[in-house]
């Protein structure tokens, strides 16, 4: 598709949901197609630039896994090392044998606080559990520490959250630095990613789009009271557009990783669903065509939010999509796919 062409769809696809966020495709280092739209302020009327950042949700759950390889490498811990001989965090009923590859691939088997098998709204979580006091990994223990095991170990897949709240806990435990600061020291930092954070709510930086959630009867409400205050390593980062892309290339020239362990992430491990040729790899969902690689993706949503960003290993091209609204990207991204 020639890139006139495509620009002509995009504009369609965007105008027809009212899509609000950022957009950029690159084949290589080759700009295709690039845009800002709505506001990331509405009250003060504040458009979407460039550079704004925005919320990436679950999409963040890459830079856990990218964090727990570079431990390995370190000889720090390794895949098949076990949870209950590294976390010094009682997990009474969780079973001894869950290792580090089965939090990395959501086949733990434990419970989790969001289980998105049975729950579709996750603003109500914050309804009895105020949303402000969760700042870090250790704030969401008691929401699911004390559960008994949802399925076996190794069972089957069972997207987790809860499972990378652990993960981002043994990477602080192990590498004696918040979460957060290891995340942007060790992957933001090596990557290029200047723009890049795990920010809070109530003191974000500036040209931060404010995440907003569109209700039926045509009002709307900005997110600061459905998502946890600060993200972490179950999600809630972040990125601008050009950093995402940043990462992925950083990630594709071994730059965050040596070679082999790159591979190994990007492993498709798990089968994730009965209808569709896809995978999980640690912290990635891949999807194959004709058991070759298609595209390694990762996505995120939570209210006022929704983002997908992928690679494609046979063109070498990479899409990012972010929005500040609960849906949208999906549809801008698939439009992208279709060129």
């Amino acid at each position: 598709m020639k890139m006139n062409m495509l620009k002509e769809k995009m504009i369609a696809v965007m105008n027809e949901i009212d899509f609000s966020g950022n957009v950029l495709v690159k084949c290589r280092n080759d700009l295709l197609y690039h845009s800002s739209n709505g506001f990331a302020n509405r009250t003060h009327r504040i458009l979407n630039n460039d550079l704004t950042r925005f919320g990436i949700a679950s999409g963040c759950k890459i830079f856990t896994a990218v964090a727990v390889c570079q431990l390995v490498e370190k000889g720090q811990l390794s895949f098949e090392s076990k949870l209950s001989d590294i976390l010094d965090i009682p997990l009474p009923l969780f079973d001894k044998d869950i290792t580090i590859h089965h939090l990395l691939t959501h086949s733990a088997g434990i419970p989790d606080y969001f289980d998105e098998e049975v729950m579709d709204d996750f603003a109500e979580l914050w309804v009895n559990q105020p949303m402000y006091l969760m700042r870090n990994g250790r704030d969401f223990l008691p929401l699911f520490q004390d559960e008994a095991m949802k399925l076996k170990v190794g069972e089957r897949f069972h997207y987790n959250n809860a499972g990378y709240i652990l993960l981002g806990l043994v990477v602080e435990q192990l590498s004696g630095h918040g979460f957060d600061e290891y995340v942007t020291e060790n992957i933001f930092k090596r990557a290029g990613m200047e723009q890049s954070g795990y920010f809070e709510l109530d003191a974000l930086p500036s040209n931060t789009a404010l995440g907003y959630i569109d209700e039926e009867n045509g009002k709307w409400k900005s997110n600061i009271y459905s998502v946890p205050v600060k993200g972490g390593a179950d999600g809630g980062a972040f990125v601008t557009v050009e950093d995402m892309h940043r990462f992925w290339q950083a990630l594709m020239k071994f730059e965050l990783l040596s070679e082999a362990m790159t591979k190994q992430l990007l492993t498709p491990y798990i089968h994730t669903d009965n209808h569709f040729d896809r995978f999980y790899g640690y912290g990635v969902w891949i999807d194959t065509k004709e058991d070759n690689i298609f595209k390694y993706h990762v996505m995120g949503y939570d209210p006022g939010v929704s983002f997908h960003s992928a690679y494609y290993p046979e063109s070498g091209m990479v899409s990012v999509v972010c929005s500040n609204k609960s849906e949208g990207a999906f549809d801008v991204f698939k439009e992208i796919e279709k060129r």
